[in-house]
């Protein structure tokens, strides 16, 4: 039995996914205390509790604290099995946390599953839809499955109400090698709005070409008739030869449209200027990718709480060794070996 105290690194919700994760992949039980003990509301959340029910059903597993508000959970997992899963969260809570929850068991199962779940698909302090169907997914691809995911309706907090569909084709997962981003083939700038002035997507999309110079082409807005709730996200796509990064900033009562694109311009700028392929949020993410694979390397940026505690959780659940070597100020060199 492993056990973790939740309190540690970044103290929020990522030790319990990728326990979770890594629990449902290596068959190791575990207990988890000071669950989000870092958080305004520790304990678990309606996200959070939706993502254990979900490493529940995929692991067939016996477990204890799953409650709203829990601090301990103890998870005991007792046989993958791949199928058709249907997880809602119920609230604005994020989805795609969920979905990366499962996403490691699913792709060690023995046969092909669809997912549909529900909830916020574009959430702040979570991954957005988008990042995970243009950034994150392609990698997976590369390393062997087949990932396809579809969004069928977007959900913003507070009122959720997001749909998508993932389909999935496990294969062994192949060692990854990404270390340059190559050349820039397309750049693009998006403010979606829902229910809210479009006048705040003109004023996002003004602030970011003044910085950032991108051609008038390169900045699109997109009006959202029949959302759930109201709801702006800005979202800037670089893809290269690659690898294609996404970064995104959110929009909240009584925070200033070129606050909001200020956040957006600092991200794409410290990524561009590093001149690394593997952005800060992508980092922890293929981390665990490759852990699973047990070998890969790529160069990132320094990295950040998430990606410290992803590393110290991996730690329980996998043999293998991660060497982080610091390139430059802003340029860090990860290897992953088994």
């Amino acid at each position: 039995m492993v056990r973790i105290d939740g309190s540690k690194g970044e103290g929020g919700g990522q030790v319990l996914r990728t326990a979770l994760a890594l629990s449902l992949v290596t068959g190791t039980p575990f207990t988890i205390t000071n669950i989000r003990a870092g958080r305004k509301k520790p304990g678990l959340l309606r996200q959070h509790l939706t993502g254990v029910k979900a490493a529940e059903a995929v692991g067939a597993a016996e477990v204890s604290g799953a409650e709203l508000g829990s601090r301990e959970l103890t998870f005991r997992p007792r046989a993958l099995a791949a199928g058709n899963y249907h997880f809602s969260v119920g609230t604005a809570g994020s989805a795609t946390l969920v979905f990366q929850t499962v996403l490691p068991a699913l792709l060690m199962a023995q046969g092909p599953s669809t997912l549909m779940l529900e909830g916020g698909t574009h959430n702040p302090a979570a991954p957005p839809f988008d990042f995970l169907q243009k950034a994150f997914l392609p990698l997976v691809r590369r390393m062997g499955p087949s990932v396809e995911a579809t969004l069928e309706r977007p959900g913003f907090f507070p009122a959720g109400g997001g749909k998508f569909r993932v389909d999935v084709k496990p294969a062994p997962l192949k060692p990854l090698s990404l270390m340059e981003r190559g050349r820039v083939l397309r750049r693009e700038v998006k403010a979606v709005v829902a229910a809210i002035p479009f006048d705040v997507a003109k004023r996002e999309l003004d602030t970011v070409a003044g910085a950032l110079k991108w051609r008038p082409d390169e900045f699109r807005t997109e009006e959202l008739k029949r959302s759930p709730g109201p709801g702006n996200v800005l979202m800037a796509e670089v893809e290269s030869e690659h690898v294609t990064e996404l970064f995104t900033a959110f929009g909240e009562r009584g925070k200033r449209a070129e606050e909001v694109g200020g956040e957006v311009v600092h991200e794409v700028k410290r990524y561009l200027d590093a001149e690394v392929p593997v952005g800060e949020h992508l980092c922890d993410q293929l981390l665990l990718l490759l852990a699973l694979a047990k070998g890969g390397s790529f160069r990132t940026l320094p990295l950040d709480g998430h990606a410290e505690t992803q590393l110290e959780t991996m730690a329980h659940f996998l043999d293998v060794k991660v060497q982080v070597r610091e390139v430059e100020r802003e340029v860090r060199e990860v290897e992953v070996r088994g």
